[in-house]
């Protein structure tokens, strides 16, 4: 192998480890990204059951409980 092919190995491998340190910064921002996502996820999910048996409670209060949950 002469020293211009050699060089051209060494530039195109240099050029592909720079290529992969921009996908790899993409990645971890994807990553961080879907961390926030998923903490907004979980608060709001128990938001939703909070919300949920607050609804229950009071349609238990509603139906009188001789109706055994049948419509009057």
């Amino acid at each position: 192998m002469d020293p211009q092919e050699y060089d051209e190995i060494i530039r195109h491998l240099v050029r592909i480890a720079a290529h992969q340190d921009t996908i790899n910064e993409d990645l971890r921002e994807s990553i961080r990204q879907q961390v926030v996502i998923s903490q907004r996820l979980e608060i709001t999910q128990a938001r939703v059951e909070t919300t949920l048996a607050r609804i229950e409670t009071l349609l238990a209060r509603m139906i009188r409980h001789e109706d055994n949950g049948r419509d009057a």
